[in-house]
């Protein structure tokens, strides 16, 4: 996976490990891509407790909490939507960090209010949860390997300011 800002999923595993967090992740438009990222790394057992690929509103709703409110009133891919998927993953697994991502991986499926490459993504840990908005501009495997990396940055910061 190529780094952002010099971060890749071998430094975010160490400082887990370091750290001694757990953390669970809750996918949508990634498709349990940040998952298999962290995977790559030997030793990611004893930080990375599990994951939701939750494509459908039925498995965010019904797994992972996510009231159908949030979802009739702001959608799937939205701010809302990828806060419950962070704090609801954090929860089922009972973790030290929830990670949700939510959006339009493309090519299809965008509008004008919610375009192609619009993707959420959300980290929660014990006293917060930080939802960044972004919108990448490639392909539907470019714009899901952004959102891994993006996702990988945060969990760096969110990380590194709690020790």
């Amino acid at each position: 996976m190529d780094a952002v800002d010099g971060m890749c999923s071998e430094e975010v595993g160490r400082e887990l490990r370091v750290a001694g967090f757990t953390i669970a992740c809750a996918e949508s438009c990634t498709g349990g891509l940040l998952t298999s990222t962290l995977t790559d790394i030997p030793g990611s057992s004893a930080y990375l407790m599990g994951s939701v690929v939750s494509y459908s509103n039925d498995v965010k709703s019904r797994v992972l909490g996510v009231s159908e409110e949030t979802l009739s009133r702001y959608g799937a891919v939205s701010e809302e939507t990828a806060r419950a998927m962070a704090e609801g993953v954090r929860r089922l697994m009972q973790t030290d960090i929830g990670v949700g991502i939510t959006g339009i991986a493309g090519p299809d499926g965008g509008s004008e209010e919610k375009p192609v490459g619009l993707v959420y993504i959300a980290i929660a840990d014990q006293t917060h949860t930080i939802v960044e908005k972004n919108n990448f501009s490639g392909t539907r495997l470019e714009n899901k390997r952004a959102a891994v990396e993006k996702a990988l940055h945060m969990i760096h910061d969110v990380i590194r300011s709690s020790l």
